[in-house]
């Protein structure tokens, strides 16, 4: 158990950065690891491996779909293909390769997003994606990981190379917080406990794990006792983890970087309603696309900051 005292920011790195980091420590201890990038090795921070490893590179220019059925190739003779570009061309232009070539054959392909959700900003609208967690969990025998913070992200690439089957990993753009300890144990299928509270329970995901630690810290100030859980596994759920906390608090609220329906706030309420009903508030975008714009005025323009999380947390605990 960690806590909120000792979730400090040292200091700002993108969570694409510790995909770098992690590919290069994966590529160093499993020599059957291959990278593909459509036309995106720089913006996947993937330098490293590419420099060390540059036979087991594979440019495939801007043909994402191409992408993915080589990868389901190379898996089938035994390598363990990570397939990298921006969120919204890793599902959304691929969809239909990923489900027929790789993930109804349970190919062990690992498709590792960047730029995901509001924040790669400036690029704007028509390169953010607010739905891919929900295609993805959607998908059978599909683990989707979100990460928080660089050294979690670094953490998670090494996991799901252990991992046996196909793995969506979901990271973004801009430097942020890096606040995760980093000899941190990462689990797949296991939440990571923050801060434990007894009022309302905190579920976040990916960037928003930040906002909502600076949220906890604003409602513990006001005598508010929050149980903070980061959930950077969305399939499979720690349902027991999300089930135990409910209880004790009796309200949630769910925090992500993607629309609404489909994602983290979903899963969970997939899992209450069966197990556990707890009232439940949802900090995600409205059901809307993006724009352009700084991160930090997406965030907060869209709902996705800290005071919103504050406001969820009030609006939850008056439903009990």
């Amino acid at each position: 158990m960690l806590s909120l005292d000792k979730l400090q920011s040292t200091g700002k790195k993108a969570t694409r950065d510790g995909f770098g980091a992690g590919l290069k420590a994966a590529g160093d201890k499993h020599d059957n690891v291959v990278m593909l990038t459509a036309d995106l090795r720089g913006s996947m921070k993937s330098e490293d491996f590419i420099n060390t490893y540059p036979d087991r590179f594979i440019q495939v220019g801007i043909s994402e779909a191409n992408m993915m059925g080589i990868a389901a190739g190379l898996a089938t003779g035994g390598k363990i293909p990570v397939t990298t570009t921006f969120a919204n061309f890793s599902t959304g232009r691929v969809y239909d390769q990923i489900r027929q070539s790789i993930a109804y054959s349970d190919k062990n392909v690992k498709i590792c997003a960047s730029h995901a959700g509001l924040t790669l900003g400036e690029d704007g609208a028509t390169h953010q994606i607010l739905e891919d967690i929900g295609m993805m969990r959607m998908l059978p025998g599909m683990t989707v990981i979100n990460p928080c913070d660089y050294n979690q992200t670094k953490a998670a690439v090494q996991a799901i190379v252990e991992h046996h089957g196909p793995v969506y990993l979901r990271f973004g753009r801009p430097g942020w917080p890096v606040f995760i300890p980093e000899d941190t144990k990462f689990e797949i299928g296991k939440a990571l406990p923050l801060s434990e509270g007894t009022d309302v329970t905190i579920f976040a995901t990916g960037h928003l794990v930040w906002k909502a630690i600076e949220a906890a810290r604003q409602l513990e100030k006001e005598g508010i006792s929050v149980d903070l859980i980061n959930i950077h596994t969305i399939k499979p759920l720690d349902e027991e983890a999300v089930i135990a906390s409910a209880k004790k608090t009796g309200a949630v609220v769910t925090c992500e970087e993607h629309n609404k329906y489909g994602g983290l706030g979903s899963a969970i309420a997939e899992c209450l309603s069966k197990h556990q009903p707890t009232p439940q508030e949802y900090v995600a975008t409205d059901d809307t696309f993006g724009e352009s714009g700084t991160a930090d005025e997406l965030l907060a323009k869209y709902g996705l900051d800290t005071p919103d999380v504050v406001a969820a947390a009030k609006r939850a605990i008056k439903r009990k």
